[in-house]
């Protein structure tokens, strides 16, 4: 769930709301997804599949809409791939100038390197032969880096609420007048989803959990990862906004290390958070990769796709095809370069609204004759998915998609679309086929 943007987007996230603003945003947004969790915890328990979104529609939508459902939520993990692969020479770049030389080309104004592409290219794959390898040792490479990065945190973010000022926050929202608190956190609000997005993932790996594993473990798991990036974004914001003047940040896009290393005048505390950003960042490239390509591999077994989303490794049971798509995909798009960043963020937000209100969706669905709580949290669930869908889809809303964000969804949208076509004709689940 926590990847770099804390590092590289904190200028976006205070302009949008100013430190009040993006603080309450990110609190009230993890806050409103509790009913998600809760919902997907319950879900999991009952079907502990990869396919997870397309697993808990099955036999409760049409089989079309169960499969787009599932694969607009394949793009909610999908989209992070190639931002981490982007972030990381955006991040090389702020201790080696180097990374800078070479240009090659420009996208959207932004000029793209040699070095800066070289490194997305060479961490794409990394992680794709470490998940070749199996789920084992991708486990065991995500839990290293997250407690390291745990560690990190702790020291910098303790030392940031200790020597910060107050005196540095005013003003509390970014946007002026009547209605300017209300719309600075909206703004926030709009892009929480998407820095939010993994929770759910716990499904996407319980087919390959150890044997014996109590199933309720993984509802707790769910509202842990919720809670914890809540706990964590609220408190890297209030962080950065008391040690610099979050108006002067903003104007120099500068990014949280160079607003520590300025606030503490001293170099070796960016060089900390710029170490704690690596991990982060290539632990959420794990993270996300794990799901896309589980889920992958869980609508490919279904035969609601082309077979070979299906073929998995001999002796380490990977989904390799899935795992070869996904690398090929995110090493295309690792080309665009930082024009990515942004954008991909308001895309991300409504995929997985879209993935979180199917799932509320069929759990309703399922349980028509459950209790109130279980039910109570879906239905509260499938409003703020529905919520958060409608922020980014309407256009009359501030910050809504753009024409080049609804390319992006089109483009995925018709990638769907091809595979959906060469699905074998009956409907029937395929065996796995090993490669």
């Amino acid at each position: 769930m926590v990847g770099v943007g804390w590092v590289v987007l904190m200028d976006d996230w205070l302009g949008r709301g100013g430190p009040g603003g993006a603080f309450l945003g990110f609190l009230f947004g993890g806050m409103l997804l509790w009913p998600i969790a809760r919902t997907y915890g319950r879900m999991v328990a009952e079907i502990p599949d990869a396919g997870a979104e397309i697993a808990y529609t099955e036999g409760v939508f049409a089989p079309p809409a169960s499969f787009a459902a599932a694969w607009t939520m394949v793009l909610a993990y999908a989209i992070v791939c190639p931002w981490e692969a982007v972030a990381i020479g955006n991040l090389l770049a702020r201790v080696f100038p180097a990374m800078n030389a070479a240009p090659l080309y420009a996208v959207a104004g932004k000029t793209i390197t040699a070095p800066r592409l070289f490194a997305g290219l060479l961490l794409t794959g990394l992680v794709a032969g470490v998940n070749l390898v199996g789920i084992r040792l991708s486990g065991l490479f995500q839990n290293a880096l997250t407690f390291g990065l745990l560690a990190l945190f702790g020291v910098f973010t303790a030392a940031g609420l200790l020597r910060g000022s107050t005196a540095n926050l005013p003003p509390l929202f970014a946007r002026p007048g009547a209605g300017g608190a209300l719309l600075s956190i909206l703004l926030v609000l709009q892009v929480v989803p998407y820095f939010m997005t993994g929770f759910e993932s716990v499904g996407k790996g319980s087919e390959e959990a150890r044997p014996g594993f109590d199933r309720r473990g993984f509802g707790r798991a769910i509202l842990a990862a919720a809670s914890a990036g809540t706990t964590f974004y609220c408190l890297i914001v209030a962080a950065v906004a008391l040690v610099f003047p979050w108006r002067e940040l903003v104007a120099q896009k500068l990014g949280t290390e160079a607003a520590f290393a300025r606030a503490f005048s001293s170099r070796d505390v960016a060089n900390l958070i710029l170490v704690a950003a690596v991990l982060s960042l290539v632990k959420i490239f794990n993270g996300n990769f794990v799901a896309s390509t589980r889920m992958l591999y869980g609508i490919g077994k279904r035969g609601l796709v082309h077979a070979a989303l299906a073929r998995t490794a001999r002796g380490t049971g990977a989904p390799a095809f899935a795992i070869g798509l996904m690398a090929a995909l995110t090493a295309a798009t690792t080309f665009l370069g930082d024009a990515l960043l942004v954008p991909v963020t308001e895309v991300g937000s409504l995929a997985v609204g879209v993935g979180w209100l199917a799932t509320c969706a069929a759990f309703l669905a399922r349980h028509r004759g459950s209790g109130a709580a279980g039910r109570g949290a879906a239905l509260a669930g499938a409003a703020v998915a529905a919520a958060i869908v409608a922020m980014k889809a309407l256009p009359f809303v501030p910050g809504s998609f753009s024409g080049a964000e609804w390319i992006a969804f089109a483009l995925w949208s018709a990638l769907g679309f091809f595979f959906w076509m060469l699905r074998p004709r009956e409907t029937s689940s395929r065996p796995e086929v090993s490669c």
